[in-house]
């Protein structure tokens, strides 16, 4: 009875900040669960579910796929709870969860669907319901935080040594494909895959972390690689990598931003290879919720985020793409869209090295500025904006062409001198402030 009372404290008092930070219009992010969490570590026992609970989980694409899964499922008449504005710690679900139960901790949704930083999966999940788990790929990412990929990993699979619930896994990274062996007891597991697009390398071309078998310890054998280590892989001693797909994406066309499942071609709003792992995993969760093909066409068609992922502006009439990268996978991603792009362009790219990107920028090493096509500037800004011009000027790219400003707007400002379409990358703490600046110039052209 004490306990339930206290709980029943707790989601009170922190409705009332809720109302209060809202008076102020403040939206508060992890604030109230970190409260709440730290009046009582096991709070989320005390959530009472009788939905569905979906996480979706990786270093890269988690929130563009969490937000298509939510998208869908509204498209579709459920009412869902998510936290489609990131905060995907443990902080940052329970506020999520605070914001959207009773006072006696019934959450009334058809689905919870969470985005959820990798380390967070067994802390969150350890006291709390979960019916279907995403997983989309493992790369480096902030190793002074999350320390080497190995150990994260390693962390998620003990986790699952117990789970029974719906496993999703992207076939094409060994690193998540070795999770299905984490239980043997659990049979529901499904793989997606995407086969060979137009770009896709017989050799590895950037940093990568599936080399070895991770049962025998072989040498894996790729027939491809789609980027990074993402590809088509099998080892040739125990067969690791030969496994059924529940679905998998044909006919890639990035130009005309088709691909087809099962016979049935969706059309998307972007164009680059991990967006379609992205819409294809979020197919396998519609289908195991039976979503009607119909719904999903139109939700891939019309959905965007619209918050620095390929998001495309137009400033002074040139088109802007701008795309957060916040690790060495990332970036060349962004890179390989450029590259995939035959036109002119130029390049900003804004690194910053605040507590929530690592301090630890060495990672930029492992991106690959080589032979980058028909850029004919880059500008660079930032708090580490020398840092990342040495890096562009020490793979042979023209270092006239290089211009560096600490001060973003000024970048910014320097950017639109020309009219040649515009990429930019920036990481994590840099995205918003580079959006910021975007939208100023957009605002201040339009009133001219």
């Amino acid at each position: 009875m004490l306990y339930k009372m206290k709980n029943f404290i707790i989601i009170l008092t922190i409705k009332i900040l809720n109302i209060i930070l809202k008076i102020f219009h403040k939206h508060g992010g992890n604030i109230l669960g970190k409260i709440a969490f730290k009046l009582n570590p096991k709070i989320f026992q005390y959530f009472k579910v009788n939905c569905p609970v979906i996480a979706v989980s990786a270093t890269n694409g988690k929130t563009m796929t969490n937000n298509c899964i939510v998208y869908t499922l509204k498209k579709s008449g459920h009412k869902v709870v998510s936290n489609i504005e990131g905060n995907n710690m443990e902080t940052g679900i329970l506020s999520t969860i605070l914001k959207n139960c009773t006072l006696t901790g019934k959450i009334k949704a058809d689905y919870l669907v969470f985005e959820v930083d990798e380390s967070y999966v067994p802390v969150v999940f350890k006291d709390f319901r979960l019916d279907t788990l995403i997983i989309l790929n493992f790369f480096r990412d902030q190793l002074d935080r999350n320390g080497e990929v190995e150990s994260l990993i390693l962390r998620i699979q003990n986790f699952l040594k117990t789970y029974t619930g719906n496993l999703i896994l992207n076939h094409d990274d060994p690193n998540v494909a070795r999770l299905a062996k984490a239980n043997p007891n659990n049979k529901n597991i499904f793989y997606f895959s995407v086969e060979k697009y137009q770009f896709a390398t017989e050799k590895l071309k950037e940093a990568g972390e599936g080399k070895f078998c991770p049962f025998c310890k072989t040498k894996l054998e790729y027939e491809y690689y789609q980027y990074s280590h993402i590809g088509n892989f099998k080892c040739p001693n125990c067969n690791f990598g030969d496994n059924p797909i529940y679905k998998l994406a044909t006919n890639i066309d990035l130009k005309s931003k088709t691909f087809d499942v099962d016979n049935i071609t969706y059309t998307i709003k972007g164009n680059s290879i991990y967006l379609i792992y992205n819409y294809t995993a979020t197919l396998c969760v519609c289908s195991l919720y039976n979503i009607s093909t119909d719904i999903i066409k139109e939700s891939f068609s019309t959905f965007s985020l619209n918050n620095g992922r390929l998001e495309e502006l137009e400033i002074k009439g040139i088109q802007t793409i701008i795309n957060l990268a916040k690790n060495p996978t990332g970036s060349n991603v962004s890179l390989r869209i450029l590259n995939e792009d035959d036109s002119q362009k130029e390049l900003l790219f804004v690194l910053n090295d605040n507590i929530a990107d690592g301090f630890d920028v060495s990672w930029i090493w492992d991106i690959n500025f080589n032979n980058l096509n028909n850029v004919s500037r880059i500008i660079t800004s930032g708090k580490r904006a020398y840092d990342i011009a040495i890096r562009i000027k020490t793979s042979g790219f023209d270092a006239k062409k290089i211009e560096a400003y600490l001060d973003l707007s000024e970048a910014v400002k320097h950017l639109y001198e020309t009219d040649v379409k515009k990429y930019i990358i920036a990481n994590y703490t840099s995205l918003e402030p580079t959006r910021h600046e975007l939208k100023l110039l957009q605002k201040e052209d339009n009133i001219k």
